[in-house]
């Protein structure tokens, strides 16, 4: 499939479905979070891309206002046993953050193509 100029995805879908943010067809992912050399369709070299701690900071927010909420009404609610607090709120903890990781990794990198994003250099 060949890239056509001015048919670019969404960026947001691009990166939830880990699709290239050029060509929406290749894959942008090797593995669970590393990214490719190049899209395996348009061949984009993925070089540009440096998500660095951004969906980091967005997983602690969302995962952090989700599992928090839900601790304190839980608690307020049914008063369980600190043992089962421990237990519900780790493994959801590691649960959302897993699945959120790549979907938003996706994202960053999916930006960053869309907007042109460089890395800051001084002029001379």
């Amino acid at each position: 499939m060949a890239y056509k100029p001015g048919n670019e995805p969404s960026p947001i879908a691009a990166g939830l479905w880990g699709r290239c943010p050029r060509c929406g067809g290749g894959h942008m992912f090797d593995g669970f979070l590393t990214l490719r050399k190049t899209c395996d369709n348009c061949e984009l070299d993925y070089d540009f891309a440096d998500s660095a701690d951004g969906p980091a900071v967005f997983i602690m927010f969302i995962v952090g206002a989700i599992v928090v909420g839900l601790a304190m009404w839980v608690e307020f609610t049914y008063e369980p046993a600190i043992w089962l607090h421990l237990v519900m709120w780790f493994s959801l903890t590691i649960v959302l953050a897993l699945s959120l990781a790549r979907p938003l990794k996706g994202v960053m990198v999916a930006l960053q193509f869309h907007h042109r994003a460089e890395e800051g250099r001084r002029e001379k």
